[in-house]
């Protein structure tokens, strides 16, 4: 048995060329881009599951030579192949999503950018101080309008003493979240959708699932104040940054919005700051 593997494995690095090690590149790239889209989510654990199946399934039919059970698992194959889109539809899109997007997150002209940024970060510590929630979503490449339309349709220029009003205790427009669009806000007591990840902290409430759920799809920015801390965060690509301040808010905002924002925030804190 031995020296069969070992002959056989001879074989295979004769034939071994630099379109073999391309080839080979290629099929971890794939397998790593899936394992990388779907960290995080139900869907781990689902594919441990298929992959724990497939491999019983294919040790079982080879030892036991199960003929019977070897054709089954044979012709099961091309059933699976069809079954794992439909199974993994949500990261599937989320993946398609992001390869579309523009490389830079906000196409925005600086100064805008920079009026927007600072009017969130002031409305933010203010909101912190005097333990009013809030939840500001800043629109991406990724439209949302679909969002929009489940709120209050606004189009006012965007400024803390708005964001201020829009989030004071009591106020008609407090629950739900204010969209951004570009220096306006265009919508507030908007709907989203809630995160279903397992991974989160128990403490989190409604707006930070809310927050790190419409991040999860879009490539939006999700600035979350805690009603019961005061805590700041903010949410992008399905991740959240915890317990920021004013001056942290302002300066996480800035790089984001930047070219170069989706790798600084990948290494900004890996999942969540605690």
């Amino acid at each position: 048995m031995l020296s069969t593997f070992l002959s056989a494995f001879s074989d295979i690095l004769s034939h071994f060329t630099l379109s073999s090690v391309l080839d080979i590149l290629l099929v971890a790239f794939i397998f790593y881009g899936l394992f990388y889209f779907i960290q995080g989510t139900r869907a781990v654990q689902l594919l441990r599951g298929i992959v724990l199946v497939v491999l019983l399934a294919v040790l079982a039919s080879s030892l036991f030579q199960l003929t019977a059970f070897n054709w089954l698992i044979r012709n099961s194959i091309p059933a699976l192949l069809v079954a794992i889109p439909v199974i993994f539809q949500p990261e599937l899109r989320r993946a398609l999503e992001r390869l579309g997007r523009p490389s830079a997150l906000l196409a925005r002209h600086s100064t805008t950018a920079t009026q927007a940024i600072n009017a969130i970060a002031r409305a933010a510590g203010e909101l912190s101080e005097k333990r009013f929630g809030a939840l500001i979503v800043l629109e991406g490449a990724t439209g949302l309008q679909d969002f929009i339309d489940t709120g209050v349709a606004l189009d006012a220029q965007l400024s803390k003493d708005l964001l201020m009003s829009i989030f004071y205790k009591n106020a008609a427009l407090h629950d739900g979240a204010v969209i951004v669009r570009e220096d306006r806000v265009a919508a507030a007591a908007c709907m989203l959708p809630l995160t279903e990840s397992p991974a989160l902290d128990h403490d989190l409430g409604t707006r930070h699932r809310a927050a790190i759920g419409v991040t999860e799809g879009t490539d939006a920015i999700a600035v979350v104040v805690s009603e019961e801390t005061g805590d700041i965060a903010v949410a992008r690509s399905g991740r959240l940054a915890r317990r920021l301040d004013e001056g942290e808010l302002n300066r996480l905002l800035h790089r984001l919005y930047e070219p170069s924002g989706a790798a600084r925030w990948a290494s900004h804190n890996g999942a969540e700051k605690n």
